[in-house]
């Protein structure tokens, strides 16, 4: 059961979607408050002392990053979910820095996703990551079942979930893995058609991950098309990556998720022609 007295500050200029989520919020049981600017709204981050905030981005007065670069010289560390009309890897990478938990796209989201994602922080539960033994494909809304299997080994879960969202709506089958360890313990029960590799991962690096596929014993695995995603952009990385035996090597800032999906579907195209 919600505490009544739990406090939600909705910063959002949309009267619309501002109401809406109001309506929703209420009923589980959430104190709200509305703000309609950004200048409004971090005034009353100051005077009200929300328990978690949502957050849009384009505002009057004062936008999200100004509102959360205040938040942070206030040493603020109140939980803010961020609805954006955006998505794209660059934008989130910068409120990741800032210190957003967590982000929804507004044409992608429902309320009922919207009171998903504010139970989980509020209840303490945002840092706990569960490693299954075997990964299943995502599930959305729209999506295709049965298509070519895509492993998205991010730890980003920001970026982890749009892109997921993305490929998915295309027509792939999706896979998850949190962290470099994961992915190679399911590589071959998955045996993915193509994998997205991001570098920086915990408990084994994309290299490390790169280098166990392409010495697998599996030879599907083995020739499996490997595209490294990171936010390193340094000859020498992108130089190492493809001498190991990437496919590509794509810097998440300077691509949108479209643009991600073209690429794979340009690799699995290549792959298929042999």
């Amino acid at each position: 059961m919600v505490n009544k007295k739990t406090k939600i500050l909705i910063i959002e200029d949309e009267k619309v979607l501002s109401d809406v989520l109001q309506s929703k919020i209420t009923k589980e049981g959430f104190d709200v408050i509305a703000a309609g600017d950004g200048e409004d709204g971090y005034n009353k981050i100051k005077s009200e002392k929300p328990d978690l905030i949502l957050l849009d981005i384009v505002m009057p007065k004062m936008n999200g990053y100004e509102v959360m670069e205040k938040m942070k010289e206030d040493k603020n560390n109140t939980p803010v979910i961020v609805i954006s009309n955006s998505g794209q890897p660059v934008e989130i990478e910068k409120l990741k820095q800032l210190g957003v938990v967590d982000y929804l796209i507004k044409t992608k989201f429902d309320p009922s996703e919207v009171i998903e994602k504010m139970k989980k922080y509020l209840s303490g539960k945002k840092n706990m990551i569960k490693v299954e033994p075997e990964i299943k494909p995502i599930e959305v809304e729209g999506g295709a079942k049965g298509g070519k299997k895509v492993l998205l080994v991010e730890d980003d879960s920001f970026l982890r979930e749009i892109c997921s969202k993305k490929l998915a709506k295309e027509g792939f089958s999706v896979f998850e893995a949190v962290d470099g360890e994961q992915a190679v313990k399911n590589l071959e029960k998955i045996e993915p058609d193509i994998i997205l590799l991001d570098v920086i991962l915990p408990a084994l690096d994309g290299f490390e991950v790169l280098s166990q596929i392409r010495s697998s014993k599996n030879e599907k695995v083995k020739k499996t098309p490997v595209i490294m995603l990171s936010n390193l952009g340094k000859d020498d990385d992108i130089e190492k990556a493809l001498k190991m035996g990437a496919t590509d090597y794509m810097i998440k800032a300077h691509f949108t998720t479209e643009e991600i999906a073209v690429k794979v579907k340009k690799e699995l195209d290549a792959a298929d022609r042999g």
